[in-house]
């Protein structure tokens, strides 16, 4: 078994309950990992045989472009695709923050983390 992480992936988006954030939109960062069986790529040195994270990182970015009210619903959503589209990997962890929340205080971002295991 191996791992694959994204850290940081930053993108802008209009997720949340309020009609500004709906509008305007806030800045996230999202972080995932991925669990998969890496022990033949590692060997043979194949693109073809491991999980692409061009791919994972494009899923991330396609997924958070669909507006939902909540960052679970958003996490959940790049979960389920990351399943549907990768038959290797076997676990994914996804946390999604918002940069910046606008919840009338000096916080620096809000998070949701969820893993879900095949």
């Amino acid at each position: 078994m191996g791992k694959i992480r994204l850290k940081n992936i930053r993108i802008h988006s209009n997720h949340g309950c309020l009609k500004e954030e709906m509008l305007i939109g806030s800045d996230y960062r999202v972080d995932l990992e991925i669990s998969a069986d890496l022990s033949r790529p590692a060997i043979s040195d194949q693109l073809s045989e491991t999980v692409d994270y061009v791919h994972l990182n494009n899923i991330v970015k396609e997924e958070m472009k669909v507006r939902s009210n909540l960052l679970e619903h958003v996490a959940k959503r790049i979960i389920d695709r990351i399943f549907k589209e990768i038959q290797e990997v076997t676990e994914v962890e996804v946390e999604v923050s918002k940069i910046n929340p606008p919840i009338g205080g000096d916080v620096e971002s809000v998070s949701v983390k969820l893993g879900i295991t095949r």
